[in-house]
């Protein structure tokens, strides 16, 4: 039937890109950063947890570590924006032309299977039920743990601190904020989420490869751009919400349109052309009276 098994892949794979989503919306709707490390990152954390894992490292341990190295990445492309002065959508280009390089050093070659490896689905895998189940509910639980915690963390001293530079940086750093460190935490965080996820789905479907994040920041704006068409993100909890909202209905939406017919090569093609309507069909209604579209700070 033409709707059998849609929803759970919708579910998980729309789960497990969410937190790309909710990494992309750090940097562009609240930092206002237009960060590209993204697709280099993904695949980094996905390159670090696959060989630890096959170095027999343990699977949680692993993923903790693919983070970390997400972490690292975004920061880099702050000190390259903040210190060299480089410009930002440059620095994030810089970080990930030289990421596709380090995930290929890392995984020995352009890809590393995990069928056989134990992995953090595998005690899923072995219980009785269908193992969508329990992998959904995962996903479902690591999602709404990083969605809290991002709403908390925005709402902390530091968290404002990261709010006020994507918002106003003259301002706030006319107030003592130093706002080069907000910019490197704010990269950092958002591309340790982005390299979660790359963990995450590398285990889930068995295998990581170098060319994994390939067009990841572009399904990521197109997750946020429909979910903040669904739920217009008036706060923070909307707008990380709506990131994860944006995420599964665009998996949805990428799912139906594989049953339709559409050919697998063309989903980048399908995906860009959804982002350029979603952002210019609102544009060409407002006019070119109403001024710019305000895309700062939250």
């Amino acid at each position: 039937m033409f709707f059998e098994g849609v929803l759970p892949i919708t579910l998980e794979q729309g789960l497990g890109y969410a937190l790309v989503a909710l990494g992309i919306a750090l940097t562009f709707r609240v930092l206002a950063f237009p960060d590209l490390t993204v697709d280099g990152s993904f695949p980094l954390g996905g390159a670090v947890c696959a060989r630890l894992i096959v170095e027999g490292v343990d699977p949680g341990l692993a993923s903790a570590c693919g983070m970390g190295a997400g972490f690292v990445a975004g920061c880099l492309t702050g000190v390259l924006n903040t210190k060299l002065k480089i410009n930002s959508l440059l620095a994030g280009i810089l970080m990930m032309t030289i990421l596709y390089s380090v995930n290929l050093r890392i995984m020995g070659r352009s890809n590393i299977p995990l069928l056989t490896e134990p992995t953090i689905f595998t005690p899923m895998e072995q219980m009785s039920v269908d193992r969508a189940i329990p992998v959904i509910i995962f996903f479902l639980a690591v999602v709404a743990v990083v969605k809290l915690a991002c709403d908390y963390f925005l709402h902390t001293e530091y968290g404002m601190a990261l709010r006020a530079t994507g918002d106003n940086e003259q301002m706030i750093r006319s107030l003592g904020v130093d706002t080069d460190k907000a910019t490197i935490l704010g990269l950092g965080i958002s591309n340790a989420l982005v390299a979660l996820s790359g963990t995450l789905i590398a285990q889930d479907q068995g295998f990581a490869d170098a060319g994994m994040g390939i067009g990841m920041i572009v399904a990521g704006l197109a997750s946020i751009i429909i979910g903040e068409g669904l739920l217009k993100p008036k706060s923070v909890f909307r707008l990380t919400l709506a990131a994860v909202l944006g995420s599964v209905v665009y998996r949805l939406i990428i799912v139906l349109g594989l049953r339709m017919g559409l050919a697998p090569t063309d989903l980048k093609l399908a995906t860009g052309l959804m982002v350029v309507l979603a952002l210019g069909i609102p544009s060409l209604k407002r006019g070119k009276s109403s001024g710019k579209i305000h895309m700062r700070g939250v």
